[in-house]
């Protein structure tokens, strides 16, 4: 379908880049935001420019942040001893929402997954042991999703770990196989890594 203005057209283009978005979708938000002005566009446009301009990673987990260092790495209080490893910000926002883990993070920046083309370089693996390695750590907790990418993730970042002398454990299975940590509700989620087990024997099942 043609549409009749270039410009909407490179809108709707551009909408229908974004994961879950089809060609009618795009559309069907781009007329919303034409119909509530001129202003409401120019004020998507500057929250994304300013997205783009603003935001880095920490130095430290590899999350989102304002400043070289996040928040939560900055905060003396956390401890420094604990890392919880996850694939991304949304499961960061997640966890912290059920006020369960006081450590710090390390964001892996996705799962391996061959059919996505992600391998093991393609994460911050590497940068995990060195912080491991260098930082005192004492217990590395994988906070992955219940799927067969994230136990495939879970199983390499053990075989690099295994012979450091940590604790090495993984949140409980009281998540569904197959579901993401980030859709997870905060009940079932706090239980999971209150009841976190020893790795090693999450491979016996």
């Amino acid at each position: 379908m043609e549409l009749p203005s270039k410009s909407l057209e490179r809108a709707v283009h551009e909408l229908s880049r974004l994961p879950g978005i089809g060609r009618r979708s795009a559309l069907r938000l781009a007329l919303h935001l034409l119909k509530q002005g001129p202003q409401r566009i120019l004020d998507l446009a500057e929250g994304m420019e300013e997205l783009a301009k603003n935001t880095q990673f920490c130095r430290d987990c590899h999350a989102i942040a304002d400043e070289a260092v996040c928040h939560i790495c900055a905060d003396e209080r956390r401890d420094r001893r604990s890392l919880c490893v996850v694939e991304d910000i949304r499961d960061v926002l997640a966890l912290e929402n059920t006020s369960m883990h006081k450590g710090r993070y390390h964001v892996l920046g996705g799962l391996i997954s061959p059919m996505d083309g992600m391998g093991p370089s393609d994460l911050t693996v590497d940068e995990l042991v060195r912080r491991v390695e260098n930082e005192g750590i004492e217990e590395v907790i994988l906070a992955l999703s219940a799927t067969m990418e994230g136990d495939t993730t879970a199983f390499y970042i053990y075989r690099k770990l295994g012979d450091l002398p940590i604790r090495l454990t993984a949140i409980a299975r009281g998540l569904p196989v197959g579901d993401a940590l980030e859709y997870a509700d905060e009940v079932t989620l706090s239980r999971s890594f209150q009841q976190r087990v020893p790795f090693e024997t999450t491979l016996q099942r």
